[in-house]
């Protein structure tokens, strides 16, 4: 999932209780492909469940819509006690960007999920934060309130009346979906049994009460303990260290201390890494440090990390992705026959030109290697396009226009793909002849892998030019594909020719 676009889901479920249940609901979601659960938590006393997934937002969405479906066989609200405000067996499910998306990609996404659930699965959908299509529904403890018994007297009164799906509430209840920016999911435990005084703590913390801007708090009773349950909705401005440091400080008024806290699902890691600088009083410290980092980076860059990210079942890195790392290890190969020639006494009457060689290879690789991260970047805008909203003509005709636009640009880099690629077989043609003989077998690997990537980036264009309504456009871009193919092809074939039999 290294480069793909990537959306976070995660939605809860109004089950805590019953594993066997919230394992079926977790099966419904790994069922769909691309799709990676990173945690799941269960809690008997909010007799909920969160689950956190992500993947390309299409196998989001899908996985976010088998999920209510199942939820929907499984829970009945109707049965359905805990210490957590719920409208639904789903009860939310918000959209979060992570990589190569954006909160508006989000809101589009939340907006899909939301009429699929309505309209495919007959539950009432109502969308809340940035996905919110009236101002009294930003928040969700207002699209909540009353909760799944309030909500069944209610539901028929025009306030209430849902974004999606009918004007009833079934046993599955009703379903909030949003966008939001990442949140921290915190709580408090005090060392009192006492939920006044949670309560009291939590009208202080949270922003609506004139607390922390960026706090969302209640006060809730939980395995017998009073707790403060926070959602910090952007810890980079409001961060975790100074909500806690008000609720103890908070806490010593009402004569009771912090027992622990916790947090509920994932959280980034600069959050901690936060907290840790502020309590150690770290000085001049550097987060590239962290020997886990250090590692992990090691191991992004390895080939063996490459071929595990080209593997896994995501759309991106792919062949576009492939062919120009092909490509770069042929520019690669071109310049190593270089600098094995350059400054040798037996091949002085060539140092000049292999010099040439040896500078004009590295910046094909160069630019062959930053085409490997360009190809997946153009898949993504593709996708974008493709994601576009389509409810007026004028959004159609935009749509449409932006889906030709980035169609073309991938094609185009794809092209240069090509192009570079046979700039690295005319590098190897030149150096083969002339170039230190030990390393003549190595050209002959360049050439094939030149190529290779030349004709596997003039099969994608292909593809793209097809998809295209302008036919100019599209002849032009396949004819220089065909023209940029059949010079690889002669070249590589002189080349492995030379190899073979040492003559020139």
């Amino acid at each position: 999932m290294s480069d793909q676009p990537l959306v976070e889901c995660v939605p809860n479920f109004s089950e805590g209780r019953r594993a066997d249940v919230v394992e079926k609901i977790l099966a419904a979601i790994r069922g769909v492909a691309g799709v990676e659960i990173l945690r799941s938590e269960m809690d008997a006393d909010h007799n909920r469940a969160v689950v956190t997934f992500v993947g390309a937002p299409g196998a989001v969405a899908e996985a976010a819509v088998r999920a209510t479906a199942r939820a929907a066989e499984l829970i009945n609200l109707d049965e359905h006690q805990g210490q957590h405000p719920r409208m639904g067996a789903t009860d939310v499910i918000p959209f979060v960007p992570l990589r190569g998306t954006s909160l508006d990609d989000c809101v589009a996404l939340a907006r899909t999920v939301g009429r699929r659930i309505g309209e495919e699965l007959g539950i009432p959908v109502y969308l809340y934060e940035a996905a919110a299509t009236r101002s009294d529904r930003v928040n969700l403890a207002d699209v909540r309130r009353g909760e799944y018994e309030g909500l069944q007297k209610d539901i028929a009164l025009p306030k209430r009346a849902p974004d999606f799906g009918p004007t009833r509430v079934g046993p599955a209840g009703a379903t909030a979906v949003g966008a939001r920016a990442p949140l921290v999911a915190y709580n408090i435990y005090l060392n009192t049994t006492d939920i006044e005084v949670a309560k009291e703590i939590a009208r202080a913390v949270r922003f609506s009460s004139g607390g922390l801007r960026f706090v969302k708090a209640l006060g809730l009773l939980v395995g017998g303990r009073a707790q403060v349950s926070m959602n910090l909705t952007d810890v980079t401005h409001t961060p975790l260290h100074r909500a806690f440091e008000l609720v103890r400080s908070e806490a010593e008024r009402y004569g009771v201390a912090v027992a622990e806290s916790e947090i509920v699902g994932l959280t980034p890691e600069a959050t901690l890494l936060d907290a840790a600088e502020h309590y150690l009083r770290l000085n001049r410290f550097e987060r590239d440090q962290i020997l886990d980092r250090r590692l992990a980076a090691l191991d992004r860059a390895s080939p063996v990390g490459f071929v595990e990210r080209i593997a896994e079942a995501t759309p991106t890195p792919a062949g576009g992705s492939v062919v120009a790392l092909a490509g770069s290890l042929a520019a690669a190969l071109a310049q190593m026959m270089a600098g094995l020639t350059v400054g040798r006494k037996r091949f002085v009457a060539v140092d000049q030109e292999m010099r040439e060689i040896l500078a004009q290879a590295h910046e094909v690789r160069a630019e062959l290697l930053r085409l490997v991260d360009e190809d997946a970047t153009a898949y993504q805008t593709v996708m974008g396009a493709y994601r576009l909203p389509r409810n007026t003509e004028a959004e159609v005709e935009a749509r449409q226009a932006a889906i030709q636009q980035t169609l073309t640009e991938a094609a185009r880099t794809q092209l240069a793909v090509a192009e570079n690629a046979v700039k690295a077989l005319r590098l190897l043609r030149r150096a083969a002849p002339i170039g230190n003989p030990n390393a003549r077998p190595d050209v002959g690997v360049g050439a094939l892998l030149a190529e290779a990537a030349a004709r596997g980036a003039v099969l994608n264009v292909n593809v793209n030019a097809r998809s295209l309504t302008d036919p100019d456009a599209a002849r032009r871009l396949c004819e220089t594909a065909e023209a940029a193919e059949n010079e690889a092809r002669q070249l590589a074939a002189e080349i492995v020719e030379l190899v073979k039999t040492g003559h020139p």
